[in-house]
C-alpha cells in the first residue's frame, strides 16, 4: 500500500523517447544473448546438442542488437543512453543468474520460449511509441522475428539435435529427475511409512489413547524426516555421483519421510480409538501400494516383486507393532 502512495523511481514506458526506446531494445537484446550463452554453459556437459542450439540463438540476438545499434547510430549518433529493463515501470524482468542455475532441460526450454514471447510484446508496444518510419519498420521486423523464434529454435534443434541425440538428452533429463527427486523421495517415503508403523500402532494398542498416539506419531514422523533429510544431503554432494543438488535431494527425502509417517498418524486425531485405527490401517494399505507403484513406474522393479517386498514387509512391521502394543 505504501509503495502505491510513494512515487516510483522507474520511468513509465509511454514517457520514453524514441532514442530511449532504441537504447532499451539494445540493452534487452544484449541481456538475452548473455542469458542464452549462460543456458548453453549450463547444459553443455550433459546436453551438448541443446547447448549448441542456445549458442546459435545467442548469435541471433546479437544480430538483432547490431541492427538496433546501426539504426541508433543513423538517427542519434554514437552515445547510447544507459537504460535497462529495471529502469522502466511495468517492463518485463528477467530472473537473476542465481535463479536460473541448475534448471532442468525442460525448464530451460520453457524459459527461453517465455523470453521470446515477452520480447515480441515489447517490440509491438514500442512500435506504438515511435513515429519514424524506418524505426517502426525495424521494430516490426524484430517483433515478427521474436514471434518466429520458436520456428528458428526448431530449425536449429533439427540441425544440431538429431532424433537420437534428442532421445539421449531426454533420457539424461529423466535419469537426473529420478536420481535427484524420485530416488531420495521414494527412500524417504518407504522409511517414513514402514519404520513408523511399529511405534505408532504399538503406542495405539498399548495406550488406547488417540491423542497420545497422534503425538507419538507426529514426533516420530517429523524426527525421521529431519534425520533422513540431513543424512541424504550430507552423505553425497552429487558432483561425482551425478545425483544433483544435495539440498534438493535432502528436501525430497525429508519431506516424503515426514509425509509417510504422518499419513497413518493423522487419523489418530479422531477421538474414537477403533475408528481412528481402521482409518489408519486403510491409509497404510494405500501408502504401501503407492510405494510399490512408484518402484515399478520409476525404478523399473517388477510389480509383483515390488508388491511382495513392500506390502509383505510393511504388513510384518504393522503386525509387530500391534503385537508389541498388546503385549504391554
Amino acid at each position: 500500500m505504501l509503495r502505491r502512495l510513494m512515487p516510483s523511481s522507474r520511468r513509465s514506458f509511454s514517457s520514453l523517447s524514441e532514442e530511449e526506446i532504441l537504447a532499451l531494445a539494445i540493452g534487452s537484446e544484449e541481456e538475452d544473448a548473455r542469458i542464452y550463452l549462460g543456458y548453453a554453459d549450463g547444459l553443455r556437459a550433459e546436453y551438448p546438442a541443446s547447448a549448441k542450439v542456445f549458442e546459435e540463438m545467442a548469435e541471433v540476438e546479437q544480430t538483432h542488437r547490431n541492427m538496433l545499434i546501426e539504426m541508433f547510430r543513423s538517427r542519434f549518433g554514437e552515445r547510447i543512453p544507459l537504460i535497462r529493463r529495471e529502469h522502466v515501470q511495468g517492463f518485463y524482468a528477467r530472473k537473476p543468474d542465481w535463479l536460473r542455475k541448475n534448471l532442468s532441460l525442460d525448464a530451460v526450454r520453457a524459459e527461453a520460449e517465455g523470453m521470446e514471447q515477452q520480447a515480441a510484446r515489447f517490440y509491438r508496444e514500442a512500435m506504438k511509441n515511435v513515429s519514424d518510419a524506418s524505426t517502426r519498420k525495424l521494430l516490426g521486423d524484430l517483433a515478427l522475428a521474436e514471434e518466429g523464434h520458436e520456428d528458428i529454435a526448431r530449425m536449429l534443434a533439427e540441425r544440431n539435435v538429431p532424433p537420437e541425440a534428442l532421445s539421449e538428452e531426454d533420457e539424461t533429463a529423466r535419469r537426473r529427475f529420478i536420481l535427484t527427486y524420485v530416488q531420495p523421495g521414494l527412500a524417504g517415503l518407504m522409511d517414513g511409512s514402514v519404520s513408523t508403523l511399529a511405534p505408532i500402532f504399538a503406542a495405539a494398542f498399548a495406550t488406547q489413547d488417540t491423542w497420545s498416539t497422534f503425538l507419538i506419531g507426529l514426533s516420530a514422523s517429523v524426527g525421521a524426516g529431519i534425520s533422513m533429510g540431513f543424512t541424504e544431503a550430507a552423505h553425497d554432494d552429487g558432483k561425482i555421483s551425478g545425483r544433483g543438488s544435495p539440498i534438493r535431494r535432502g528436501l525430497a527425502s525429508g519431506i516424503m519421510t515426514a509425509l509417510g509417517g504422518l499419513g497413518h498418524a493423522l487419523p489418530y486425531l479422531i477421538p474414537h480409538f477403533w475408528t481412528a485405527t481402521i482409518v489408519a490401517a486403510v491409509v497404510v494399505f494405500f501408502e504401501l501400494w503407492a510405494i510399490a507403484f512408484i518402484q515399478n513406474r520409476y525404478m523399473e522393479t517388477p510389480f509383483l516383486r515390488a508388491v511382495f517386498q513392500v506390502v509383505f514387509g510393511g504388513s510384518l512391521v504393522l503386525a509387530a507393532g500391534i503385537f508389541i502394543g498388546n503385549a504391554g
